[in-house]
């Protein structure tokens, strides 16, 4: 089936049919390919293909770029797991951040073939030859003009909420983040007791 649908460029044809139908915008949040994939990630996609596949037999018109997410504290494990990194003082005084960040940069596309390869296995029909990747200025400033619009459209307001927080990282963590291993700690005190007044 694979081959076929690939002999026949069926994908890029089922897109050119539907060129001039009405839209249908389906954002996806890109895998990170410092990692393999695995299964959670073929139900995943194959849950988004199912999605994009049926609004195209529809008659919508639906852009399907893979893309690459390459920014996050998981990039930022991974490289100071391989390099024995113990806390952040150690990426200054060891590497310093401009080769930290190099290192981060390589590193996110260590599984690129292995996702590829997935990708094309499963029959996900996204274009592999048109992708993003989000370390990329293009994107970074694209998602700067999304804020300001939004901004600008009284859509975007400061408030205050309980997060997870990593105090060895000195960030906030996503729900994936917190997936990654977070866990409450005990973290005792003394206080002495004293007496009040004079």
């Amino acid at each position: 089936m694979l081959s076929m649908w690939q002999q026949r460029d069926v994908f890029r044809k089922s897109m050119a049919q539907t060129a001039t139908g009405k839209p249908f915008v389906f954002f996806e949040g890109p895998p990170t390919a410092n990692g393999r994939p695995g299964v959670h990630h073929v139900l995943a996609r194959t849950v988004k293909d199912l999605v994009c596949r049926y609004q195209t037999m529809r008659g919508r018109w639906v852009l399907r770029r893979e893309g690459w997410d390459t920014h996050g504290l998981p990039v930022e494990l991974e490289v100071e797991k391989r390099l024995g990194i113990a806390n952040k003082r150690e990426i200054v005084e060891k590497l310093g951040i401009e080769e930290f960040n190099k290192q981060c940069r390589e590193s996110v596309f260590t599984y690129l073939e292995e996702w590829r390869r997935l990708t094309e296995r499963i029959g996900y029909w996204v274009d592999l030859q048109d992708e993003y990747v989000t370390l990329k200025n293009d994107y970074i400033e694209s998602v700067w003009a999304l804020l300001k619009t939004i901004h600008d459209r009284g859509l975007l307001y400061r408030d205050f909420k309980t997060v997870a927080y990593s105090t060895r990282s000195g960030t906030t963590l996503s729900d994936h983040e917190i997936a990654l291993g977070y866990r409450e700690v005990d973290d005792p005190s003394r206080v002495p007791a004293l007496p009040l007044g004079g």
